[in-house]
């Protein structure tokens, strides 16, 4: 079904403006349209119209091919109808923005892969491909998975082919014959606002990272994030939506995960400066690659006692760590010899805003705090620090020498959560933006307050097996295995 909306629309689909340009007023309002609503289900018409064309545009179509179909011939008039059509989707790609986001989406700094290659992710677990691979979705024939980088060898990667991997895999040069063949390597990460729940539970990400320089965690190399943060001239549009963007964050308590209940913490502490430690999944890539001299959550908490005797100190273990998904757990012997309190009921936001100050390694936590106007203090090379926003510990990291600009919180927030991520809306399986997915996380919170299901964020074993089966069996879009 072909959804018209306005008059502009209507008359250019049945003929009535096909040999006029389109004025800079019908463009304003073919926007309003296309953003503005809910589901877009545009169709390419004609049969057999040029594959250039087609797959220069389905990126922007439903994240992929998948919202393009070529059954709706039009006669005489078919050609010219889809010459208009394409150009206009054309003029949409070049904006830059995606359709039903609701709102105008900035420019996109992230790599943007080539439409008229092929797609493949190297190895990723199935329920994790049915997560992103809809986000990533914009080859012909969708994404093929592929076990391995010899498994990948067998497919004769050719120039313009796309290459996928999760996170810092396969970064000891097994890749490296893909570049030799003309293709191009982009690594993936979640975002920094990724959900209502962990992932390691089974919950869809709605932001992902896709950077073809390195990672932002991976401080041997710049990332492009840390080109966007060392370079990018920021938009007054752009400084006034992080400011929005970072008043939301902080009005509504949203974090990564938010997983856990918001409230006020009743530490029993008056007169002494708390300062929040919190944990990290010790096997991250994060902490491998960023920390040098304190790499553990131990010693982590014995460098900020040994520096705070007097201070009170509350360590938070990672959610992910204390779910037993992930490795990391302290004893209580060790805890409770360098820590006041272990907080395992409110969130890391509520801990956050109950602080003066957090130390961390590399956690997501401390560009948390920063949002929240507190003081940070970091033992590694997190791509938040080096920007003159924190105190910084590490000697000399070479990450550090690379940071040369002083940034605003504004500009930090402007490059890290409006320019680098890509936002997901699974409802209207298209790209969207940060206003839209923090306003969906709002909404997914009140509803667990409101019904007290506890289960959608701290699910049963029966939970995760269903969601994981879900996922396995019934993706909206389709897989090619190699």
């Amino acid at each position: 079904m072909l959804v018209i909306w306005s008059d502009v629309f209507e008359k250019f689909l049945q003929g009535e403006c096909l040999f006029a340009d389109w004025s800079d007023d019908e463009i304003s309002i073919l926007k309003g349209e296309i953003h503005g609503r809910a589901i877009l289900d545009l169709r390419l018409f004609g049969v057999g119209l040029w594959d250039a064309k087609r797959e220069a545009v389905a990126p922007f179509l439903h994240g992929g091919y998948h919202g393009i179909s070529m059954d709706l011939p039009m006669g005489d008039v078919t050609s010219l109808v889809a010459k208009k059509f394409v150009g206009l989707m054309e003029k949409i790609a070049n904006w830059g923005y995606s359709a039903g986001s609701g709102v105008d989406l900035p420019s996109m700094a992230h790599p943007s892969p080539n439409p008229s290659g092929r797609f493949f992710f190297v190895g990723l677990r199935r329920w994790k491909a049915a997560s992103i691979g809809p986000i990533l979705n914009g080859g012909a024939s969708g994404i093929r998975f592929v076990s391995d980088a010899s498994s990948l060898r067998r497919v004769s990667i050719v120039e313009g082919d796309n290459v996928f991997v999760w996170g810092a895999g396969f970064s000891g040069g097994e890749l490296e014959f893909v570049r030799e063949r003309g293709g191009r390597i982009y690594r993936v990460e979640d975002g920094f606002i990724r959900s209502v729940g962990l992932g390691s539970d089974f919950v869809r990400p709605l932001s992902l990272v896709v950077d073809e320089s390195g990672l932002y965690f991976d401080p041997s190399h710049a990332s492009d994030l840390e080109t966007i943060l060392n370079t990018a001239s920021f938009t007054e549009d752009e400084i006034k939506t992080a400011e929005t963007v970072r008043h939301n964050i902080v009005q509504n308590g949203i974090t990564k995960y938010n997983i856990e209940p918001r409230g006020r913490p009743d530490w029993g502490t008056t007169n002494k400066r708390i300062v929040l430690v919190p944990g990290q999944v010790e096997d991250d890539a994060s902490i491998r690659l960023g920390c040098s001299s304190i790499r553990t959550n131990l010693g982590l908490l014995r460098a900020v006692r040994s520096s705070h005797p007097d201070a009170f100190i509350v360590y938070k273990p990672h959610p992910d760590v204390r779910s037993g998904n992930r490795s990391g757990v302290l004893g209580n012997h060790e805890t409770s010899e360098l820590a006041d309190h272990v907080e395992t009921q409110w969130s890391v936001v509520s801990c956050i805003e109950a602080c003066a100050e957090v130390h961390t390694m590399t956690s997501l936590c401390g560009f948390d705090a920063l949002l929240r106007g507190k003081r940070v203090v970091t033992y590694g090379q997190p791509f938040y620090a080096g920007w003159g926003l924190t105190c910084d510990m590490e000697a000399s990291p070479p990450a550090f020498a690379r940071r040369l600009r002083r940034l605003s919180m504004s500009e930090m927030v402007a490059g890290t959560l409006l320019r680098y991520p890509i936002y997901w809306d699974w409802t209207r399986m298209t790209r969207t933006t940060c206003e839209n997915v923090l306003e969906s996380i709002k909404q997914s919170q009140n509803k667990i307050e409101q019904t007290g299901d506890s289960g959608a964020v701290h699910p049963n074993f029966l939970r995760r097996t269903i969601r994981k089966f879900r996922l396995i069996t019934g993706p909206r879009w389709q897989i090619g295995r190699l």
